[in-house]
């Protein structure tokens, strides 16, 4: 039995350096999206509803990626085509987006933008688990984390620099994106795109059959594919429920007047209802040779592990998104005490939210060296419980510190917790699961990042106006508390799933 051969460090670069295009994107669109949505005319209430194209985006994308690439060899090899393709679209997609002249276009240009980013990061954490050893995957996973955190440094602070270093206008007209955005952007067409082809053109894959016979990968993937199917009524009779359930709380929703943006929970439980029931009648005219049938079967089949983890990355996530999306209107409200768009103030703090979201991805890539230092000495475990809570603390402090100046300090704690959530639950996962399923299982367990997007986007809003007087600094008191509750949540993984050798 062939066992797969440690990389050399350089090798290990190579093939994670795309990342730092793929979040030189993503902290683009996380640091200004808002920016953008409140400067074409969207309320501070209406935030969350207009992210949530993003996570619903990449709940169906990821996991059909994910069996795609499963399934693909040619000349790019496995994984890195859907890199190189997803790169072109999201660079394309960074040059419209602060173009947009409505606010129906630039959420329709986030929608496109994040799909394409999507295509282009999901294959990311399947290709460390066909490239590297066991014993080396913390290691790559930190990797990875170290270009998130580099790429997003400088991503997140251009504005920034635009307008200090390069003079570029800070300020537009009503409706209108000042140049500081515009030419941010545009860089970050540029830099995503070639970081990307640098991993595609520098990289090699194994072939699907050297993979199956690395670390007895055939014997993985016989345990997996021996695994009874769940019965189509079974498939059915829960669909039915989900169905219902869905319909029930549509009806409640419209009979109490609650805000709209919750429809989106009820119809999503509706279209898994609508999903199960597609399931049961595939399965029953033998029609299971086909990606949604796939999907559909591993997702009620995950790993115990990968359950565990379904937990801790929802409350991380959740998080996460209720930080992007509330830290521009946090700062500049609550510190820099203005509200209005078109201010001198509100965009000095944005900008400033920029300085931050580089600070913490600048923090990040530090404890990414670290992490699986730290890793090898206390488990992973332990060391992502430590690292969320420090990030859940820096958060809720951003309601006690009133000098912006001080707001450096907590993100600190903040981007410890995001190279944290960037590396360990992956390390913690890639070693339960079998070689031929890692692409379509990593992309299910993308719901678990995507469905608390989801969620947040529903009901952030409401919670916000209804105990916070629409106040979006408790928006960011919200997302420590789960933070908090996230590192909590990792005791219930078993030690099992520790790495050998993390």
């Amino acid at each position: 039995m062939r066992r797969k051969p440690p990389l050399s460090f350089w090798q290990i670069w190579n093939m994670c350096f795309g990342f730092l295009g793929i979040q030189f994107g993503f902290a683009l669109q996380n640091a200004n999206v808002s920016r953008i949505f409140q400067t074409l005319g969207a309320e501070i209430e209406d935030l969350p509803i207009l992210w949530v194209a993003a996570p619903v985006t990449g709940l169906v994308v990821q996991p059909i990626i994910g069996y795609m690439s499963d399934r693909t060899w040619n000349r790019l090899g496995r994984r890195r085509p859907y890199f190189l393709f997803g790169a072109i679209l999201a660079s394309l997609a960074l040059f419209v987006m602060p173009n947009s002249p409505y606010l129906w276009v630039a959420a329709g240009m986030l929608w496109i933008m994040d799909a394409s980013i999507n295509i282009s990061m999901e294959p990311f954490r399947a290709f460390v688990g066909d490239n590297l050893p066991k014993q080396q995957r913390t290691l790559g996973f930190a990797m990875q984390s170290f270009f998130i955190g580099i790429g997003a440094i400088v991503a997140s602070a251009l504005p920034w620099m635009m307008a200090n270093w390069f003079e570029v206008s800070n300020t537009a007209g009503p409706g209108e994106i000042p140049d500081t955005v515009k030419w941010s952007f545009y860089l970050g067409g540029v830099v995503f795109l070639a970081a990307v082809s640098w991993t595609v053109f520098s990289s090699k894959e194994y072939s699907p059959e050297e993979i199956a016979e690395f670390e007895a990968g055939k014997e993985e993937a016989e345990a997996f594919e021996n695994i009874k199917a769940r019965p189509a009524s079974r498939y059915r009779n829960g669909g039915l429920v989900w169905i219902a359930a869905g319909v029930a709380f549509l009806v409640w929703i419209m009979s109490r007047g609650l805000d709209k943006q919750l429809y989106i929970l009820a119809i999503g439980a509706m279209a898994f209802g609508v999903l199960q029931i597609v399931t049961a009648w595939l399965q029953n005219k033998g029609r299971t040779d086909n990606g949604l049938y796939h999907i559909v079967e591993d997702l009620f089949h995950m790993p115990r592990v990968m359950k565990q983890l379904a937990v801790v990355q929802f409350f991380s996530w959740f998080a996460l998104f209720a930080m992007w999306i509330y830290s521009t209107a946090a700062v500049t409200s609550h510190h820099f005490g203005s509200t209005d768009v078109t201010g001198q103030a509100y965009n000095e703090g944005a900008n400033w939210v920029g300085v931050l979201f580089a600070s913490y991805n600048g923090f990040a890539a530090l404890a990414a060296i670290a992490i699986p230092f730290l890793a090898r000495k206390f488990g992973c475990r332990w060391t992502h419980v430590l690292n969320l809570s420090l990030g859940g603390i820096g958060l809720i402090s951003f309601f006690f510190i009133r000098d912006p100046n001080w707001l450096i300090v907590p993100m600190i704690g903040v981007g410890i917790a995001w190279a944290s959530i960037l590396s360990i639950p992956y390390a913690l996962l890639s070693d339960v699961l079998p070689s031929n399923k890692m692409g379509i299982y990593m992309g299910i367990f993308n719901f678990f990042i995507v469905i608390p997007q989801v969620i947040a986007a529903s009901v952030l809003g409401l919670v916000l106006r209804e105990f916070f007087d629409a106040r979006g600094i408790f928006g960011l008191v919200v997302g420590g508390v789960l933070m908090i509750l996230a590192g909590l949540a990792t005791l219930m993984v078993d030690r099992e799933a520790e790495p050998v050798n993390a």
